[in-house]
């Protein structure tokens, strides 16, 4: 089967053109994947405007499409076409849609609506075909933190998730406060990458007290910066990155001018701890509890190389039987290729949906 998969939730455009194979345990091969991003149009904000990310999308679509069915060289016509409708920010999603309607209407091709976080879930089976079930899910973005019991394709349950500012949101809001500009994940990364990383004891709030690991001769030498580690003991899977995140500005404006080129890899350094922190902490606890044998793992944030190597470091030190699975990094950022992989599963499940039935809908679950 060949799939048309579109993926418009949010500032990055993407088309993506699979031949999907087999049934439960399906092998894919990526004919095209094509991602248009709009971080130029949003850095001066720092943060996503969602009218002007619909608009950028519509101007796009139309050329990734091109691109795409150039790089796919497709010598039969697309059997299904898959697009995102939910969740994300419903401009971006109605932009996707109306194009994708478009499309299966002109050319009578089936279509099918796609859950965003199961695509997320989805893009670890594009080469994986062992995963057994139940498996915990951990889907880390700009828009959402969850930790999810997946028990078959299409069965998933919600065991927690973030009650106000998502990881990937909190990196966001911090680079900005620093000045480090957008989008936050990547800058606050690079940042914390310029200071040796070491473990600090956790806190109910932020502390400066003097830090003996430090470079000598420098400004960082006089420091030891603690922020908070939200909700990382309580008895739920539930997440909160809000109070991290004020607890950054409180610093800010405590330092004052204090804040030196020096001492922000540390705050990024510690910052960035605090959150791998509390997601490995609770990925770990949830994985015990219910017995799993893989951890699926997906969103923007899992790019984070720093959370990749100490959630693989802590499985296998404390779950070794075990299988962690992360998908490329080009493949944690939204796409359309997880978007496909989603919409294929979902048809061989339910079917096609009927064109007028495909809707945005910002918040929907999985």
């Amino acid at each position: 089967m060949l799939i048309l998969s579109i993926e418009t939730s949010c500032d990055d455009t993407s088309i993506a053109i699979l031949e999907a194979r087999g049934k439960k345990r399906a092998s894919f091969n990526i004919l095209a994947n094509i991602v248009s991003s709009q971080m130029e149009i949003h850095a001066p904000f720092g943060g996503i405007v969602p009218h002007l990310a619909a608009r950028a999308h519509q101007r796009n679509l139309p050329y990734v499409l091109e691109k795409s069915l150039n790089e796919a060289k497709l010598k039969s016509k697309v059997d299904l076409i898959a697009v995102t409708v939910c969740p994300g920010l419903e401009p971006s999603l109605w932009a996707g849609i109306g194009f994708a309607k478009s499309l299966a209407f002109v050319s009578q091709i089936p279509i099918i609506g796609v859950n965003h976080i199961e695509g997320h879930i989805l893009a670890n089976f594009l080469n994986n075909k062992n995963i057994k079930f139940p498996a915990l899910c951990l889907v880390v973005s700009g828009g959402h933190t969850q930790l999810i019991l997946m028990k078959d394709f299409g069965k998933y349950e919600l065991l927690g998730e973030t009650r106000d500012d998502a990881a990937g949101e909190a990196f966001d809001k911090v680079a900005k406060l620093l000045g480090l500009g957008y989008p936050g994940g990547p800058v606050v990364a690079a940042e914390a990458a310029k200071f040796p990383i070491f473990n600090f004891q956790f806190s109910n709030k932020f502390k400066i007290s003097p830090c003996g690991r430090c470079p000598e001769g420098t400004q960082n030498s006089k420091f030891k910066i603690i922020l908070p580690r939200p909700m990382i003991n309580t008895k739920d899977y539930d997440f909160s990155f809000s109070g991290l995140k004020t607890a950054v500005l409180y610093l800010v404006k405590d330092l004052g001018v204090k804040i030196t080129k020096n001492l922000i890899p540390m705050i990024c350094a510690e910052f960035q701890q605090a959150v791998i922190d509390v997601l490995i902490k609770k990925t770990l606890r949830a994985a015990k509890e219910y017995g799993v044998k893989n951890i699926l793992c997906g969103g923007g944030v899992m790019a984070n190389k720093e959370l990749r190597a100490q959630l693989k470091t802590a499985i296998q030190d404390e779950l070794p039987d075990v299988v962690l699975r992360i998908p490329p990094i080009e493949l944690c950022t939204d796409n359309a290729v997880m978007t496909g992989i989603a919409g294929y599963y979902k048809f061989l499940r339910d079917g096609a949906d009927k064109i007028s039935e495909i809707k945005a809908d910002g918040n929907l679950k999985l």
